[in-house]
């Protein structure tokens, strides 16, 4: 089962977080998530905050566009995505309807 899942035009990841990590980005995936580290500590939603405004960036959403579901004080997360305009490459996100896109966007 891969660690996302599409709804309509929304991506819905399932995010195994990494806080205080020495670098912010991808780490391949964790058992049935996808791993991210991500630089900030979990204190006061800080490692929250971080994640949901690198996936904004990663997938060329605003920020008012990525949401966590599940998971406000757990590292096993679920985030939805609305509508990404982009599927950041070498995460083998296959678009809506399984059509390749080249550049990675949509």
């Amino acid at each position: 089962m891969p660690f996302y899942q599409w709804r309509g035009a929304d991506l819905i990841l399932d995010c195994h977080l990494q806080p205080s990590a020495k670098t912010l980005g991808f780490a391949g995936q964790h058992g049935e998530r996808l791993k991210i580290r991500i630089s900030a500590p979990p204190v006061d939603g800080k490692a929250n905050l971080l994640l949901l405004a690198f996936l904004a960036d990663e997938f060329a959403v605003s920020k008012q566009q990525v949401s966590l579901l599940s998971g406000q004080q757990s590292r096993q997360k679920r985030v939805l995505i609305q509508a990404p305009k982009r599927l950041p490459e070498g995460l083998e996100i296959a678009p809506p309807g399984n059509i390749a896109s080249s550049d990675g966007a949509l």
